[in-house]
């Protein structure tokens, strides 16, 4: 009997214990803004893959490959840092492209995440344009945690919707500029 019940309790505790033993969860953030502005304005203001000045934390620019799909580009941020990306997918009549940070293109301190992914599509919303951006990603501490505080679930999710709402707001001021 004792046996029984030592068995019992070492297995639960080996499966409770592999049960909390996950890594983190992907991550989804998506933002979307109307502008007063025609879907094909808007477009216009971000299509170019390496053209990044509608992103208000972003200085400059670099990149290689237009629009194509394996293009990249090196945003360097106003803060400091730089973001390494990789366009994956553009669509020029659907208004739309996708593209990921690649490997080891961010430092922890400008972005929290991990293996990130986005999409951004412009779309015509009446007179005017609906632009929304979905991302999905890993926080940027990939082991189980207890986390560093700057690079948990929350802190990626809140940097990515800071970066969209930001970005997002200034997009619509420049594209409803008179």
């Amino acid at each position: 009997m004792n046996r029984a019940v030592l068995f019992v309790s070492a297995l639960i505790l080996t499966w409770t214990s592999a049960a909390n033993a996950h890594g983190p969860s992907r991550q989804k953030v998506s933002e979307s803004i109307v502008i007063n502005a025609s879907a094909d304005a808007v477009w216009a203001k971000i299509k170019n893959f390496h053209d990044a000045s509608w992103m208000p934390m972003v200085a400059g620019t670099a990149g290689q490959g237009g629009n194509d799909a394996g293009a990249t580009r090196e945003l360097t941020l106003k803060a400091g840092g730089v973001v390494k990306e990789e366009l994956k997918k553009y669509d020029d009549a659907e208004k739309s492209f996708s593209y990921k940070i690649v490997k080891d293109g961010v430092d922890m301190k400008v972005l929290p995440v991990n293996d990130y992914s986005a999409k951004i599509t412009v779309t015509a919303e009446g007179a005017g344009a609906k632009v929304e951006w979905a991302g999905a990603f890993y926080r940027g501490y990939m082991n189980n945690c207890p986390c560093p505080p700057d690079q948990t679930d929350e802190a990626a999710a809140e940097a990515v919707t800071k970066l969209y709402k930001e970005s997002l707001a200034n997009l619509k001021s420049l594209a409803e500029k008179k």
